[in-house]
């Protein structure tokens, strides 16, 4: 009997344990939440991003130790967050790294289908309880959390804005492999048999994850990290956001001969490095000069408003009405026609074919 009371003491120490480091990052999270919702002004990532901390804060007390006994339907919002969360980081992710992300209604009904089966379960749905449902869901999770992965990871290489890219990082290394872990330990051990000191160790990464965030909120200038919002002037080129220390007035006019003159927007597989090469500069120099001193988020952007330029210029021509749209794409530098349709009617709510026509008609008038 006495040699079990040091064991009883320990998982004591640990229940203890558990408790404070989830209050902790529950009480960081909820902060983090709200700083985010004032510093966002609106912004569809800003909302996302609280809806996302309260979700990890959710997830906090979902996933606490002990058998959970029968739930009282009042806690079915709590569960519906915590399910729903892969959700809510899928569409954070993308509408944090993509500029031209929009939210749409699908996307509420991709939430609603991982957070509806927590909620039925609670309610006696027989259907909950068939064993498969339950891994279905689980997977589905962990598919959201590494499509999350692979938006963070796509465009890193080409987005100029430098607060972001440390962002990406933090969310590749610590957010992603967070949810897979978790939910695949909860795979393997089942939710009721995960071992004290597992839970412990999780709640400390969420404890430490929420105090990260916390600090680089604080720190960061949020309205040059988040896509603008629709109902703003997006900065056009030449317009340069608030910079952080002078861009070199000769490296933008060397830039400007460059792409100008040169036409090196034409040169396949140009990136930011291969730029920076030409130029005998550090990558992040560069990053900087064009963000700051010329008003882009991302280098491919940079690259596709002088080749839609180039191309309208050349479809605009009557001398070249009979060279193939195609033709005119990989003239100006794109790699194949798909990318320049879908570019080019972005940017001027036409297809080539179209705009092409409006141009013969005022040439002829």
């Amino acid at each position: 009997m006495l040699s079990t009371l040091p064991t009883m003491g320990g998982i004591s120490f640990l229940v203890t344990l558990d408790m404070a480091l989830r209050g902790g990052a529950i009480a960081l999270l909820l902060i983090v939440a709200i700083a985010t919702l004032r510093r966002g002004r609106g912004r569809p990532a800003a909302w996302l991003g609280a809806l996302l901390a309260v979700g990890a804060a959710a997830y906090a007390v979902c996933s606490s130790p002990g058998p959970h006994g029968e739930l009282s339907p009042w806690f079915a919002p709590v569960l519906m967050l915590c399910t729903g969360n892969a959700a809510v980081f899928w569409l954070f992710a993308h509408a944090l790294f993509d500029d031209s992300f929009r939210l749409r209604p699908w996307h509420a009904l991709v939430w609603l289908g991982l957070a509806i089966w927590p909620v039925a379960h609670l309610f006696g749905a027989g259907f909950t309880a068939h064993w498969l449902l339950g891994v279905v869901v689980r997977v589905a999770v962990i598919l959201l959390a590494l499509l999350a992965l692979v938006q963070t990871v796509r465009g890193w290489g080409s987005d100029l804005v430098e607060g972001r890219r440390r962002l990406r990082l933090f969310i590749l290394i610590a957010v992603a492999l967070h949810i897979a872990v978790t939910v695949t330990v909860e795979l393997v051990f089942g939710h009721d048999h995960v071992p004290m000191a597992l839970h412990v160790l999780n709640s400390a990464a969420l404890a430490a994850i929420a105090a990260i965030i916390a600090v680089l909120l604080l720190q960061a200038d949020l309205d040059s990290v988040l896509p603008a919002l629709a109902i703003e002037a997006v900065p056009s080129p030449g317009i340069a956001p608030p910079e952080d220390e002078p861009v070199d007035p000769g490296l933008l006019a060397t830039l400007d001969h460059l792409m100008s003159v040169d036409r090196l927007y034409r040169q396949e597989g140009l990136t930011i490095g291969v730029l920076a090469g030409k130029l005998g500069l550090p990558e992040y120099r560069l990053r900087r000069a064009i963000n700051q001193g010329l008003g882009y988020r991302n280098f491919n952007e940079y690259l596709n408003r002088h080749r839609l330029a180039d191309a309208k210029q050349a479809l605009a021509d009557p001398g070249q009405a009979e060279v193939p749209i195609l033709t005119i794409a990989l003239d100006s530098g794109f790699q194949s026609l798909g990318p320049f349709n879908r570019a080019f009617k972005g940017d001027t709510g036409m297809t080539p074919t179209e705009y092409r026509r409006a141009a013969e008609s005022r040439n002829g008038a």
